[in-house]
């Protein structure tokens, strides 16, 4: 299916929807309520499940994964299953931007590592398994969850070309380059040698 193909005002609504859907600060809400305070008053200031995890709170941390992974998949699920390919695309470009510039925080959102994930999923468990092979190899051997996100990233975008699926693969671009922009301070530590390891509380 072309963009041609899908009306322009259903192309809009999935972009609109899947930003709705990825704004949703699980992480930050999810603290506040279990007394923990802001998040993002803590670690690496950040809204995402890692720095749930700095709480001390695993199953918090654990839930927040899921949830951010979710607030991806539903909207490309069912963008692709009734409106197909194109429209799931611009509702995971939604449901990402959202994660990444929530409007309601003043667009200072997380790193978009689970949705990125849940967006994977979304499409097939074929697109997800790349990602979460190289990721949890990663941050086994490494634990380094940056770098787990950064590697596993790429080597999506990488299977998705190899098993010719050119239009996704470009989507997968922007959301690689996208998780490299909202990385770039955990490089810069990667580098120095000074980046906090998974269960860190710095």
């Amino acid at each position: 299916m072309d963009f041609a193909d899908t009306s322009p005002v259903a192309l809009v609504l999935s972009l609109i929807i899947g930003y709705l859907s990825g704004s949703v600060p699980y992480g930050l809400l999810l603290t506040q309520m279990a007394g923990l305070g802001d998040v993002r008053k803590i670690g690496s200031g950040n809204i995402g499940a890692t720095n749930v995890l700095r709480t001390g709170n695993k199953k918090l941390a654990a839930l927040t994964v899921l949830l951010d992974g979710l607030k991806g998949t539903v909207p490309v699920a069912l963008a692709n299953h009734f409106l197909g390919l194109d429209a799931a695309i611009l509702a995971g470009l939604g449901a990402f931007l959202g994660h990444l510039y929530p409007v309601w925080l003043r667009f200072k959102g997380g790193k978009g590592i689970a949705t990125f994930a849940g967006i994977s999923l979304g499409y097939s468990w074929h697109v997800l398994l790349p990602f979460a092979v190289v990721w949890i190899a990663m941050a086994v051997i490494f634990r380094y969850s940056s770098l787990a996100a950064l590697v596993a990233s790429v080597a999506t975008t990488v299977a998705i070309f190899f098993v010719g699926l050119p239009k996704l693969g470009i989507f997968y671009i922007v959301l690689t380059i996208l998780v490299f922009w909202k990385h770039r301070q955990n490089i810069s530590r990667l580098l120095a040698g000074t980046e906090s390891k998974i269960g860190s509380k710095g």
